[in-house]
């Protein structure tokens, strides 16, 4: 049965069909091998409605639209503004502001494609100026926008936190640690980068401008206090910090900054309605999936096979690293989370892991597979962003990579990288 289902999936994402037809296609051969036909088929119904029942998946459209209103509006430019007053004239300031933009843009979205485009359009033609390669400002930008994954607001944390059962906002507390010693590297290899290829600095800011610079971003910078803060200080459940993002962004770019008009929230509604509708018919054909393979007993099937239950915690999480490094590089992220968390819950759960050490973990391999080729999701945005050709997107990607995966290696030698800050928000 399992190999009539993979085979079947393989076989239609090989055609072109989109994510849902493979896995609801394997989900609905499998039940029928099971229960020797459709007479039950109501079950699998009730099962992927089950998968996008929990109240904390509403987190997700409401991040989603917040991220929607602020790329259209001037929070984005502003974060940007803002970092490029202070470390802009350093050696490689241009791209460790590149890399720190990302990074607070993804702690007011969650999503790494909105972060490529919001953060992206604005400073590649700026890098292209000072003097950088477009192979290495594509792959700054794909692979910093991933560190938008681990900070908080992060979609995939929601999903990974809904399917496992782990508090989400102790994974987004989680994320912190990591994203910041991720942003570190990049910023290194930056200036190590600029000194050797003697890119020219930038201007550098006088101190009136850079309080004008901070004076015009205190304002999106409320979106991290939000989030994190009401989080942390017990004010707001995840989902209830969702829906104050929304608010905030609302006031923020129609009565304070006055970017948008009200003719644009039928496009911001569409957008948003349009991949909130992929994101959760994608989750509940998931569960759907997940089930039919829990119910067989596939997951232990497959652990045994290749000896995961013996290999003690430190060789659950090497394999977990490159299961789900791997198969991001071919299939959606959220989609990896969906199928390979069940398959991996027996073999954590025996070996006493931290369930949200192990949602960290998943979440950076998810982010790095996000941007490796052949077929990471944000490569594609940045091919469709940028009209450039798929080679000279993935060109640079190598150096990021590396760094991606040493800083997964720090994080199973030195969990608390990760769990100080969860351990000190909720223990």
């Amino acid at each position: 049965m399992t190999t009539i289902m993979v085979t079947t999936m393989i076989a239609l994402l090989l055609l072109g069909f989109p994510m849902m037809i493979p896995l609801i296609t394997a989900a609905v051969i499998g039940f029928y091998m099971m229960f020797n036909g459709f007479g039950q088929m109501d079950t699998l119904i009730q099962q992927m409605m089950a998968g996008i029942r929990p109240a904390s998946l509403i987190a997700v459209p409401m991040f989603i639209l917040a991220a929607d209103i602020m790329t259209r509006g001037q929070s984005a430019n502003r974060l940007i503004d803002m970092v490029m007053a202070f470390i802009g004239h350093i050696k490689g300031g241009l791209a460790v502001s590149t890399a720190a933009s990302c990074t607070l843009f993804g702690a007011v979205s969650g999503s790494t494609q909105a972060t490529v485009v919001a953060v992206g359009s604005p400073l590649r033609p700026k890098m292209l100026k000072a003097g950088y390669s477009d192979s290495f400002t594509l792959a700054l930008i794909i692979n910093a926008s991933d560190i938008a994954f681990l900070i908080p607001p992060s979609i995939g944390m929601i999903i990974y936190g809904v399917i496992s059962g782990t508090s989400i906002g102790e994974l987004f507390i989680a994320g912190i640690g990591p994203g910041l010693m991720i942003l570190c590297m990049f910023s290194i290899y930056c200036i190590i980068y600029a000194i050797v290829k003697d890119v020219p600095t930038e201007a550098k800011s006088s101190w009136k401008e850079r309080a004008v610079a901070v004076q015009q971003a205190l304002w999106p910078l409320g979106f991290p206090v939000i989030i994190v803060g009401g989080i942390y200080g017990g004010i707001f459940s995840p989902t209830e910090a969702a829906a104050a993002c929304v608010l905030y962004a609302i006031l923020l770019e129609f009565v304070v900054f006055r970017s948008l008009k009200m003719n644009d929230i039928y496009a911001i509604a569409k957008s948003t309605g349009l991949i909130t509708a992929v994101v959760f018919i994608l989750v509940a054909v998931g569960n759907g999936f997940s089930w039919i393979i829990s119910f067989a007993q596939i997951p232990q099937m497959i652990l045994e096979a290749v000896g995961v239950n013996e290999a003690g915690p430190t060789g659950v999480l090497i394999a977990i690293c490159i299961s789900f490094f791997v198969a991001c590089m071919f299939v959606d992220p959220i989609v990896v989370i969906l199928v390979l968390t069940p398959i991996f819950a027996p073999a954590i759960a025996a070996t006493g892991l931290d369930p949200v050490l192990v949602g960290i973990l998943i979440t950076l391999q998810v982010a790095i597979g996000s941007a490796t080729p052949p077929f990471g999701c944000d490569i594609f945005t940045a091919i469709a962003i940028f009209k450039r050709p798929y080679w000279d997107v993935i060109k640079g990607t190598p150096p990021f990579i590396f760094m991606l995966i040493l800083a997964a290696a720090l994080l199973i030698m030195f969990p608390q990288i990760a769990l100080f800050l969860r351990d000190v928000a909720f223990r």
